[in-house]
């Protein structure tokens, strides 16, 4: 258990670590490559040592040297290991690796920590189905663990509608140059942070696959494209230095925050524009963003968390001491996270004396002045960082399960240290 000690007075400046979901895309992305690429200040963490585990048993190399990854690439060819792949609570690996295995000859068997095995593939694997590649899951529920045969994508058009994750997305386009054919998915109804789909296909053309789009849902990846191996840049995690944002907002300080690009894909980069709605001042500079606290405006005010879902605990906490109701919608689909996370933060949040209720797509949180707690993490980094943020304005917060930041900032507490200059 972690006691943090409260600031009164902030002006900092830290470096976001490498981003987690351009890390885990370019990872992928270079082993399914004909070459050898290097990520140049790739997100050292427990995701993407369990993803690299995984690449490797399925035929590829690698290996870091400082902040660099260098991956072999496999030119599309993968093998079938001898064992299940374990992906502890990597939800990103699971549905990005669902569709690289449908390119091997399987049986491949996907699975991992009792927290993954709840987290639904249903729909991913009925567009493989639809793109000629059979599965299993026990009892046939769609839930890990799952047995993809593979034998290769046909190609085709596939649709997807009212999907939970636009990983499954993500999943299809990766795999889809090694296709028989062209493929074409379509996206229809609600699709949770379309951003990150941007953020796949620019990966994928950064190493040599050009996706077309209509900017209207429809995707289509030609066949026989092949991805090449390069030297690639990974740029720094928003979700990250969300964190850092949060503190100058709470604090009324400055915080500024190196490797951060304001015109990166990423779809958490939104927040910016919240932070300045709360009375915040942005500077957004080449590869850093500052941000200067202010005065939080009271009365009710709604926020759609439906592009950036993992900044909810970090906008949580600052609506926790935001004079008036705060409403966070469209984020119903976090309640299959690494835990319940809208169960989690209404629990902690009363924990800490503030008003805090359940929606079918959200929460209501009435504002107040939060007082120390002992903070249940569940074991999601994001709880941890974002209570740990708010321990700086509320004396007394301690963090029990701190080790879970390890998952995606495991340099997060001492970035934390420096912010007390």
């Amino acid at each position: 258990m972690l006691e943090i000690r409260p600031l009164s007075r902030l002006d900092a400046s830290v470096r976001a670590p490498g981003s987690k979901s351009y890390t885990q895309r370019a990872m992928i992305i270079a082993a399914l490559a004909e070459g050898r690429s290097r990520l140049r200040d790739a997100l050292l963490s427990e995701d993407t040592e369990r993803l690299a585990e995984a690449l490797c048993a399925l035929g590829t190399a690698i290996r870091t040297e400082g902040r660099d990854m260098i991956v072999a690439g496999t030119a599309g060819k993968i093998v079938r290991p001898p064992r299940a792949i374990h992906l502890g609570n990597n939800g990103t690996a699971l549905r990005l690796l669902a569709g690289v295995a449908s390119l091997g000859e399987g049986p491949f068997v996907l699975t991992g920590d009792n927290r993954l095995c709840e987290r639904p593939l249903k729909p991913l694997l009925e567009a493989l189905a639809v793109l000629g590649v059979k599965s299993d899951t026990d009892g046939g529920l769609g839930y890990p663990p799952v047995t993809i045969m593979g034998g290769g994508l046909l190609g085709g058009e596939v649709i997807l509608r009212d999907i939970g994750s636009s990983q499954y997305v993500s999943s299809l386009l990766i795999a889809a140059p090694f296709a028989d054919a062209d493929t074409t998915i379509v996206l229809e109804g609600k699709i949770p942070s379309l951003p990150y789909v941007a953020l796949t296909t620019e990966t994928m053309e950064a190493f040599g696959v050009r996706v077309l789009s209509n900017g209207g849902g429809r995707y289509v990846v030609k066949s026989g494209q092949r991805y090449r191996g390069r030297d690639y840049r990974i740029e720094g995690d928003v979700s990250s230095a969300s964190y850092f944002f949060l503190a100058a907002a709470l604090l009324k300080g400055r915080v500024r925050v190196e490797n951060v690009d304001p015109r990166t894909l990423q779809g958490d980069i939104g927040f910016l524009k919240i932070l300045e709605q709360l009375g915040c001042e942005i500077r957004r500079e080449d590869l850093h963003v500052e941000v200067q606290g202010g005065e939080l405006p009271g009365g009710e005010m709604s926020f759609d968390l439906g592009a950036m879902p993992d900044l909810a605990p970090t906008l949580a906490v600052l609506c926790a001491v935001r004079p008036g109701r705060s409403l966070i919608r469209n984020i119903a689909h976090l309640r299959l996270k690494e835990c319940d996370r809208l169960a989690a933060l209404v629990t902690e949040l009363r924990r800490t004396g503030i008003g805090a209720e359940e929606l079918p797509d959200g929460i209501s949180i009435a504002g107040g002045k939060p007082r120390g707690a002992v903070i249940e993490t569940y074991n999601d980094h994001r709880i941890a960082m974002s209570f740990a943020i708010l321990g700086l304005a509320a004396p007394g917060m301690r963090i029990a399960g701190e080790t879970c930041v390890g998952k995606s900032f495991p340099g997060f507490w001492t970035a934390l240290e420096g912010l007390y200059g």
